[in-house]
């Protein structure tokens, strides 16, 4: 299985499908696509399907760390 593609002309920008995104965040799909929907998470979309940089979902998970204290 392939993990990322690359798009050409996009060197450096590996894309992520939506099950890629829910498995590496340990959420369900339905979540990420509500997280697309609302725009805290950028996506393209290719037809039916929606595409996410991976450094999108680091920088969401960056955010959204919480910190005790």
């Amino acid at each position: 299985m392939q993990m990322a593609a690359e798009v050409p002309g996009m060197i450096g920008a590996p894309f992520l499908t939506v099950a890629e995104v829910a498995d590496r965040m340990r959420v369900s799909k339905m979540t990420v696509y509500r997280l697309v929907h609302s725009g805290e998470l950028p996506a393209v979309r290719f037809g039916r399907s929606f595409r996410v940089q991976r450094g999108a979902v680091e920088e969401l998970i960056r955010d959204a760390r919480y910190e005790a204290g």
